[in-house]
């Protein structure tokens, strides 16, 4: 996104942006109460995909990335990706150490710590019956595997990051987790073959993030060249800045209507699975942005991103998984869903420690 310093200067935070861990907290009360009282249209909505992939939910998530889109000027998209160091970091943090630590952290707390607070087996939909404790691991290793492709891109614009280098971030762990996903799953689930469900990675990268990115190129183009880029800027812009926060709370209504029967039916339990995933998040945070993007000597715009891609997950991808591999009353399907529950919060809460630290990288603060 091409900014002056006078424009860098001048943004401020929107009510929708001060507020939205508020805005979060109600529409995730929203979404459980909606599900609650009236399941007929949760389970209608829910039933509404194709190859496990929500349309409801893909159609807010594309007015959630458009708007983030539509201010990528590709040209510095093509400037990033020369720019071998933030691509190799993000890679190195998704692939080479965040699976095992997901893996280590929710073993030991779940396996280990918690784990006489966590009693009961299930049976399997292949008949196989395990401890309770492992169900909630495998969910977490399905989060772990599956880098975040989409929202990423909202928690880099909040923290005023490179958008064009995230954009190719993005991309190359796309490509990445259709290649590593099966193998890596398959290893730490300790099992010989995982069916993964290649159909609905797919389409999930396509509805959340390709079918956005043409659109909003498209479109950009079209409005400059009819109306300037002044009024792009300052008119189009800046009417279009809320919706993309509105989509974001109307997905988590979405999601939380579908899900938020399990979650009530399972208090204590949330906060047994969100230690671990919430000590998982600023680790990886803490060891990309503090550390390794320091080591890289990365400037703010591109350390932040970098860092924030290998904290988030992929939780619609996870989510997909869990139901297909183990059902959707599984443990393991719980899981991805504390999963969603505490990303929103915790990501804004690294976004203002990103916007906190800016001076301990180069380049000018945003």
């Amino acid at each position: 996104m091409k900014l002056t310093d006078t424009t860098t200067k001048e943004r401020r935070l929107s009510l929708f942006e001060k507020y939205l861990t508020l805005w979060v907290v109600l529409c995730i009360i929203g979404g459980i109460v909606l599900g609650r009282a009236a399941p007929g249209i949760a389970v209608a909505l829910d039933a509404f995909s194709v190859y496990q992939v929500s349309i409801p939910i893909a159609i807010a998530l594309f007015f959630m990335m458009y708007p983030i889109m539509v201010k990528i000027d590709f040209t510095e998209v093509v400037r990033a990706a020369k720019t071998p160091k933030p691509v190799a970091l993000t890679l190195f943090i998704n692939w080479a150490i965040k699976p095992f630590t997901m893996y280590f952290f929710a073993t030991i707390f779940l396996g280990v710590l918690f784990v006489n607070f966590i009693p009961g087996t299930e049976i399997l939909p292949n008949g196989t019956e395990v401890e309770l404790w492992r169900s909630y691991v495998a969910g977490c290793i399905l989060l772990g595997i599956a880098p975040c492709t989409a929202m990423v891109l909202m928690w880099s614009y909040l923290a005023r990051g490179n958008d064009g280098l995230t954009l190719v971030m993005v991309a190359i762990n796309s490509l990445t987790m259709l290649v590593l996903y099966a193998p890596l799953g398959g290893f730490l689930l300790g099992i010989n073959a995982m069916p993964i469900p290649w159909q609905t990675i797919l389409l999930s990268v396509g509805v959340y993030v390709a079918l956005p990115l043409v659109a909003g190129y498209f479109s950009r183009k079209w409005i400059i060249r009819r109306k300037g880029y002044a009024w792009f800027e300052t008119k189009f812009l800046h009417y279009l800045t809320p919706v993309s926060i509105a989509a974001l709370l109307g997905t988590l209504v979405l999601l939380f209507s579908f899900k938020g029967d399990v979650i009530v039916a399972n208090p204590p339990t949330i906060l047994w699975i969100a230690v671990p995933l919430f000590i998982q998040t600023t680790f990886i945070f803490t060891l990309g942005y503090f550390l390794l993007a320091r080591v890289f000597k990365l400037e703010y715009r591109d350390a932040a991103p970098s860092a924030m891609i290998g904290a988030s997950n992929h939780f619609e991808v996870a989510i997909a998984t869990a139901t297909i591999l183990f059902g959707l009353s599984s443990g393991a399907a719980l899981a991805t869903v504390v999963g969603v529950l505490i990303e929103v919060p915790v990501m804004l809460m690294l976004v203002k420690i990103c916007l906190r630290t800016q001076g301990l990288f180069g380049g000018e603060p945003s």
